[in-house]
């Protein structure tokens, strides 16, 4: 961006005064004759060559030469002005539930039943995307990963700034299929707490290390049907952890109580919907969100799950620094782009024009003698 030409050195620019006394010296110098005449009356009727009619330009570059030296002397500089964005972007981890009860279709999707982890991975990926549709934005400068649990917390995704990457790997999260229920199937909320606060501490260490932008703040974001049925560490041991590390968890009851319609099959082995019993811990979640400093929210359908991510996104703000630089290119010895032009060094405009009044006046306007 341009910001103008200054001067290091103003009063320098006093020594223009110095610019008539050159004219002042070529025309006294242009008066004395080198060849003495009785008189000069044929000689003017002959005409004047383009050699005699050009001879002004020795003393005109001789002029400029002065001028741009004395500019020169004077260290024009061209400032030019970068702006640098700096992020203080927020590290968000997102705890997904892939129990078996996750298979409860109590969630629309346009108006058609869907299940509960459809509807999280539909509104999440409007989170960390952005959607026109809503008043979700998207969250470009932030970390985000995810962990999945059910019996187990698994890291499926690391904390990155590839946002793709991420929304890939959530929508191919599958709930804990029937067939493997039994070793699978559970509800593991101090695991997935505690491997949360583990992969956050990982990522703060290793950007410490690269020097890295600053974060903000650390966030949890727990999406669960059930209640802990599994694992090692309680949910307050996992709350706990997170406290320690400095990490806040925003916990979110999804789905109905009591009995809800699920994918099974009868009695024949026949795919048909079955009833299922459903039940959230909300003192427990309550609890979690209390102990870490965030904050507890119940989703019972799509909407209210957007309005949810809407919150959370509102109450963690990415704040963005902008740092301006100025710097300084010497017009005197460096090429300089003004507009859509580059300019040459000043010194070598000066050197140019006092080679070519040299060459001038030894060739095509030499005098005699």
């Amino acid at each position: 961006m341009f910001t103008g030409i200054t001067f290091d050195r103003p009063m320098m620019l006093t020594l223009l005064v110095l610019v008539p006394l050159v004219w002042w010296r070529w025309r006294r110098q242009h008066r004395h004759a080198a060849i003495r005449f009785s008189s000069l009356e044929n000689l003017r009727t002959q005409g004047r060559s383009w050699a005699v009619r050009m001879r002004f330009l020795i003393p005109l570059l001789r002029t400029i030469a002065v001028i741009v030296m004395v500019i020169c002397l004077a260290r024009p500089q061209k400032g030019d002005e970068e702006t640098r964005i700096v992020s203080e972007g927020v590290a968000i981890q997102l705890l997904v539930d892939r129990s078996g009860s996750m298979r409860a279709l109590d969630f629309k999707i346009d108006g058609k039943p869907v299940d509960r982890l459809e509807a999280i991975k539909h509104v999440a990926t409007q989170f960390v995307q952005g959607d026109e549709d809503t008043e979700l934005g998207g969250r470009p400068d932030d970390l985000i990963g995810m962990i999945t649990f059910a019996a187990y917390a698994d890291s499926r995704c690391p904390l990155t700034l590839d946002h793709a990457y991420l929304t890939d790997t959530l929508q191919k999260t599958r709930i804990v299929a029937r067939e493997e229920s039994r070793q699978e199937d559970g509800t593991a909320i101090g695991d997935a707490i505690a491997l949360g606060v583990l992969r956050m501490e990982d990522m703060t260490k290793r950007r410490e290390a690269l020097s890295a932008n600053r974060i903000k703040s650390k966030v949890l974001v727990l999406l669960t049907d059930g209640e802990q049925t599994r694992g090692d560490l309680t949910p307050q041991q996992g709350a706990d952890l997170a406290q320690s590390a400095d990490i806040k968890v925003y916990t979110i009851g999804v789905g109905t109580r009591g009995i809800a319609k699920a994918p099974g099959v009868d009695f024949l082995g026949r795919d048909t919907l079955v009833d299922i019993r459903v039940n959230i811990d909300e003192p427990t979640l309550k609890e979690i969100a209390k102990t870490t400093g965030g904050e507890y929210f119940r989703a019972t359908d799509t909407e209210s799950l957007q309005e949810i991510y809407a919150r959370i996104d509102e109450l963690e703000k990415t704040e963005t620094e902008e740092k301006r630089y100025l710097q300084h290119a010497e017009m005197a010895t460096q090429w300089v782009t003004i507009g859509a032009m580059r300019y040459p060094p000043l010194l070598l405009v000066a050197l140019v024009c006092l080679a070519l009044e040299v060459i001038l006046t030894n060739t095509r306007f030499r005098k005699v003698p």
